[in-house]
């Protein structure tokens, strides 16, 4: 049997609602050579049974013996994949026809990058909308964003076999929930980290979603990578308090309690930065996105702040890096959202009116 030139690597739990149209989606695929193991991890109810029937022989399952959660379960399919690149795939997101040609083709033009990604869109209840992620990238906006968030969806993932399978382990355990974004970080000591700006991916938003479920382990996983990604860089203490800050108001939307976390997280962002800077020494097209991308996502948290009422016009202008700017966020913007939190603060300090009879 000749081996695919894609495997997808999809774990599997309790998946029977949405894995058949997952399925589905790569049967439309235009690249017709892979294979897609599903790995399912104990499910109780009909997935394994859908998957057996499924009537395309290059779909796969393996059956975990007992439950260990996702990440044991994707560490179980890479071991098992027979193709030369690997793509991830979560069994409730959907492909668009030409994502698994689109990928390998530019891995195949571009032999220096390990890892390339795709712009997606999320699928909630039937209707197709935008992601809040950046617009254009370049593999160094990519590299510069992972310092400070996690900037590509998991299934729309394509990686070298060999890059993977030189990981050990491919996924850690400990990082459940944002193993992804560690993979990512780890992955790039092979080679760089792209980003395809087409959307070619459907993520599916929905109740029994992951990212629904488990936010504070996410969360807590998430701001462990970031604080092993910048020690050598800050010092542990200050890379964890920095890490802290970034996952929960940059990829959280927490907006900040006060003026001094505020500038504690300007100061930060600015110090990354500039490190950055100097060690990818991105040309100019990449350093214009990484300024803007930046400074987007500053305006991003000096709205929530204004908008909570936990900060004033003059507390974002103040802790503003120069170089930061407003991104989206023009001062009218800023000033209709200081007015909603003036608002919010004044009805936080006047106590509720009785209503008497």
């Amino acid at each position: 049997m000749t081996d695919p030139v894609v495997s997808v690597v999809m774990p599997s739990y309790n998946g029977v609602a949405f894995i058949g149209e997952t399925l589905e989606s790569l049967a439309r695929q235009t690249l017709r050579d892979w294979e897609a193991i599903v790995i399912d991890d104990c499910s109780t109810d009909d997935t394994r049974a859908l998957v057996k029937a499924w009537p395309d022989s290059r779909v796969r399952l393996i059956e975990r013996s007992e439950n260990g959660g996702p990440v044991l379960a994707r560490n179980s399919g890479i071991a098992a994949v027979r193709g030369r690149y690997i793509a991830g795939l979560d069994q409730d997101d959907l492909c668009l026809p030409d994502r698994l040609a689109r990928q390998v083709a530019y891995l195949e033009a571009h032999a220096d990058v390990v890892l390339v990604g795709a712009q997606a869109e999320q699928l909630r209840e039937g209707k197709v909308s935008a992601m809040q992620y950046a617009p254009h990238s370049t593999p160094e906006l990519i590299a510069w964003l992972t310092w400070i968030e996690n900037p590509i969806v998991w299934s729309t993932v394509m990686m070298r076999t060999d890059a993977a399978r030189a990981l050990d382990p491919f996924s850690r355990p400990a990082l459940v929930y944002a193993e992804d974004f560690d993979l990512y970080h780890r992955i790039a000591r092979f080679g760089r980290v792209a980003r395809l700006d087409e959307p070619l991916v459907l993520y599916r938003q929905h109740a029994g979603g992951v990212s629904k479920r488990f936010i504070s382990t996410m969360q807590a996983s998430a701001t462990q990578v970031l604080a092993q990604a910048h020690a050598a860089l800050l010092g542990e203490d200050e890379a964890a308090a920095l890490a802290t800050l970034l996952v929960r108001h940059n990829m959280g939307g927490e907006p900040v309690p006060d003026r001094a976390t505020l500038m504690r997280l300007g100061n930060g962002i600015a110090t990354l930065q500039a490190a950055f800077i100097v060690q990818a020494r991105p040309d100019a097209e990449s350093s214009k996105l990484i300024r803007w991308e930046t400074a987007r996502r500053w305006a991003r948290i000096g709205r929530a702040g204004l908008r909570s009422g936990a900060v004033s016009l003059g507390d974002v202008i103040a802790a503003r890096p120069p170089h930061l700017g407003l991104g989206y966020a023009g001062i009218e913007t800023l000033l209709w959202c200081g007015a909603i939190g003036v608002v919010r603060r004044w009805q936080a300090r006047v106590p509720s009116a009785s209503v008497t009879g």
